[in-house]
C-alpha cells in the first residue's frame, strides 16, 4: 500500500511539473518578460517542494502561512499562484497580505562612482549606463551595439514592461568606457550568457568593493537602485514630474509620483563649487558632471555633489 501511495504521489508531482511547464510556455507566448517567466516558475516549483498541491488553493495557502517569509516575498508568491490559477481556471481567494510602504535607498553620487570604479569593465559600463539613463537592468542587458551612436554620443533604450523607448545623450566618460569594451557579439553585454550570470558577477564585485572601501552601504546598491537615484536626481533638478516620467519610460504617472517624496537633499548635501570664465572651462565643467547655477559679472557658476 505504501508503494502505491508513493507512486501516486510521484505521478502527481510529475503531472504538476508538466503543468508548470505548460503554464510558463503560455506566459512566453503571451509576451511576458523572461525574468518574469523564470521567477514564476521558480516560485511554483518551490511551492511543490514545500508540499503544496497546486490544484488545491487551501493547500497553497497553508504552505505560504507556515513560511517565515517577508510580506513582500509572500506577495510575490501569491501573485505567481494567482496567475497560475487564472490560467488553469482554478477559483481561489488570495490571502490578505499587508506590505509596509518603504522608500527606496538612495546612495550618494560618490558612493555610486566608488562602486563603478571598483568593478570590472563590463559591470562598470552597465552601472554607468544605469546611472546616466535610469534604465532597467533587463533593458541594459539587451542593449545592442546598434543602439549606441558613438559619433553623436547617444544611447537608445529599447523599452521593456510595456514602457516607453527613450534616447539619451551620453557623457564623455561613458563613451570612453564603451570604446574600451571588446565587441563580442551583437549585444553590448554578450560577454554574459544570461542576465542572472551578470547579476551574480555584479554581486560578487559589489561585496568586494564594500569590504575594500569599508562602506557597507554599497551592499544596498543594485541596478534598480540607480533607477531610483536617476529619477530622484531628475526631479530634484527640474521639479518636473512629467520630465521624470519621460526619462524613466513610465506609462503611468502613478509610478513616477514617489520621486516627489524622495527629494530632501537641498539642505542635506554638500557641494563642490566651480567658476568658469571661458567656453572651454564651461565645457570641461559640464563634461565633468557639474550643474549650471547662474551667471554674474562675466562668470558662470557651477556645482556638483560631493
Amino acid at each position: 500500500m505504501v508503494e502505491v501511495k508513493e507512486e501516486g504521489l510521484k505521478a502527481g508531482v510529475r503531472e504538476a511539473t508538466q503543468k508548470i511547464f505548460n503554464f510558463l510556455w503560455w506566459m512566453k507566448k503571451q509576451g511576458y518578460a523572461e525574468a518574469s517567466i523564470k521567477s514564476r516558475g521558480e516560485i511554483l516549483r518551490r511551492l511543490l517542494r514545500l508540499g503544496a498541491d497546486l490544484y488545491d488553493p487551501e493547500s497553497v495557502k497553508a504552505v505560504i502561512a507556515r513560511q517565515k517569509w517577508s510580506e513582500g516575498r509572500k506577495a510575490n508568491v501569491v501573485y505567481a499562484y494567482d496567475l497560475f490559477c487564472r490560467w488553469t481556471g482554478i477559483k481561489w481567494t488570495s490571502p490578505r497580505i499587508s506590505i509596509p510602504e518603504k522608500l527606496p535607498f538612495i546612495p550618494l553620487e560618490r558612493e555610486i562612482d566608488d562602486l563603478i570604479a571598483s568593478c570590472t569593465k563590463h559591470i562598470a559600463v552597465a552601472l554607468q549606463i544605469a546611472k546616466e539613463t535610469g534604465a532597467r537592468i533587463g533593458e541594459i542587458f539587451r542593449l545592442k551595439w546598434t543602439d549606441i551612436d558613438l559619433e553623436r554620443g547617444t544611447i537608445r533604450i529599447q523599452a521593456e514592461k510595456r514602457s516607453q523607448a527613450r534616447i539619451f545623450k551620453m557623457s564623455s566618460r561613458l563613451i570612453r568606457m564603451l570604446n574600451r569594451l571588446p565587441r563580442e557579439g551583437e549585444r553590448v553585454f554578450a560577454h554574459y550568457k544570461n542576465l542572472n550570470s551578470m547579476r551574480r558577477v555584479f554581486e560578487r564585485q559589489r561585496k568586494r568593493a564594500a569590504h575594500k572601501l569599508g562602506n557597507p552601504r554599497l551592499l544596498q546598491i543594485s541596478f534598480h537602485t540607480l533607477r531610483h537615484w536617476k529619477g530622484t536626481m531628475e526631479y530634484h533638478k527640474t521639479k518636473d514630474i512629467l520630465h521624470v516620467m519621460q526619462v524613466l519610460g513610465h506609462k503611468s504617472i502613478k509610478n513616477t509620483l514617489k520621486y516627489t517624496q524622495l527629494v530632501k537633499f537641498e539642505e542635506e548635501q554638500e557641494y563642490f563649487c566651480k567658476v568658469a570664465k571661458s567656453p572651454k572651462e564651461i565645457r570641461k565643467l559640464i563634461e565633468a558632471g557639474f550643474e549650471y547655477l547662474f551667471q554674474r559679472n562675466g562668470l558662470v557658476y557651477f556645482r556638483k555633489r560631493k
